[in-house]
């Protein structure tokens, strides 16, 4: 396993990290043990939950079982979203924030979560009210680090700017949709990772299951309505999408290994990516994707998997390239590289 530092922070991280979504859904305690053996045993170091998985069993599943080897890993766990009828049982206010993170705890059966992220914007709470809940858990000791998830661009910026201004915990981390189909993330928020040093987080590296060969052009899913076999986030372009499949597939014969290796590969190598969070049905999943660590992609198979599967050239980026090319500096590139 390759163990890189998440953001501006000292934390060691694996740059993969176990995704526990399907614990108390898919899969029982005893199936969660052994799969979280197997990650263990892998090299993984982070497990990731939140408070809404599966009506917070997800996170009374983990916690049962890293149990008695809770600090030789890392957890992360998040709250925002709603998890009850009532008007505070959603959002980023200081009271839901604080009860939310003990009732993790409890679940959880720790003192404290390693990574506690802020799971959705909320453009109702002020910034400072919700950084000053999470200063309060750190000083208490219940969280070590804070991040977000899914926010955009200047709604990360703001945070870490209140963050600065008011000596508030600044986020280290962002966990992101981001794959080879979805790219939308290379416009502000890898970026922002490389000038900012907020570590990447990746959720959904196989963009739910279509880029690691369980759909095709020739088997596509059923994407709509009764029976649907897949509800992941949207595809705007199937075309593309299967391009882009029938280009991994054909890197993966080439390489002796999975269509689900080259597509974390490839996010792996990325700018500012930390840690890529993975999930699997079966012990076999983990053992497979965790592979993917030693899968080494070449720089022309990076051009390949770019130029099949880059997002169009936006205003004011090609802008920038056009007329301020000579200075433009590594957080730029991030993105440019791409053209």
């Amino acid at each position: 396993m390759e163990y890189r530092t998440l953001g501006r922070s000292g934390l060691k991280i694996s740059a993969l990290s176990m995704g526990t979504l399907s614990f108390g859904d898919v899969h029982s305690v005893s199936d969660a043990r052994r799969m979280v053996d197997v990650c263990i045993e892998g090299g993984i170091n982070l497990f990731d939950t939140a408070n809404m998985y599966v009506d917070g069993r997800s996170e009374t599943i983990l916690g049962e079982v890293l149990e008695g080897r809770r600090d030789k890993v890392h957890v992360t766990s998040k709250a925002r979203l709603r998890v009850g009828e009532g008007p505070n049982d959603e959002g980023a206010s200081r009271h839901h924030i604080i009860r939310e993170c003990e009732r993790s705890l409890q679940r959880l059966r720790t003192d404290y979560i390693d990574l506690y992220l802020l799971h959705e914007w909320d453009g109702i709470t002020p910034v400072e009210e919700t950084l000053e809940a999470l200063s309060t858990l750190v000083q208490q000791g219940k969280i070590r680090y804070v991040g977000c998830s899914n926010y955009a661009g200047w709604q990360l910026m703001k945070a870490l700017h209140v963050a600065a201004m008011n000596r508030l915990p600044r986020f280290i981390a962002q966990q992101i949709h981001y794959t080879l189909e979805a790219r939308e993330a290379e416009y502000e928020l890898l970026p922002i990772a490389v000038d900012q040093g907020v570590g990447i987080m990746v959720w959904s590296p196989l963009s739910a299951g279509l880029l690691s060969g369980l759909f095709s052009r020739e088997k596509p899913p059923k994407w709509h309505g009764e029976g649907a076999s897949w509800n992941g986030p949207p595809v705007r372009d199937v075309d593309r999408l299967w391009s882009i499949v029938d280009l991994i597939k054909e890197l993966a014969h080439e390489h002796g290994t999975s269509m689900a290796n080259i597509a974390l590969a490839w996010v792996l190598g990325r700018p500012g990516v930390s840690s890529v969070v993975v999930g699997g049905l079966t012990e076999q999943h983990f053992r497979e994707n965790i592979s993917a660590i030693d899968v080494k992609l070449s720089a022309s198979d990076r051009a390949r998997l770019n130029n099949a599967s880059r997002p169009p050239y936006i205003y004011p980026y090609w802008h920038h390239r056009k007329f301020a090319e000579e200075r433009l500096g590594p957080a730029d590139w991030a993105l440019h590289v791409n053209y």
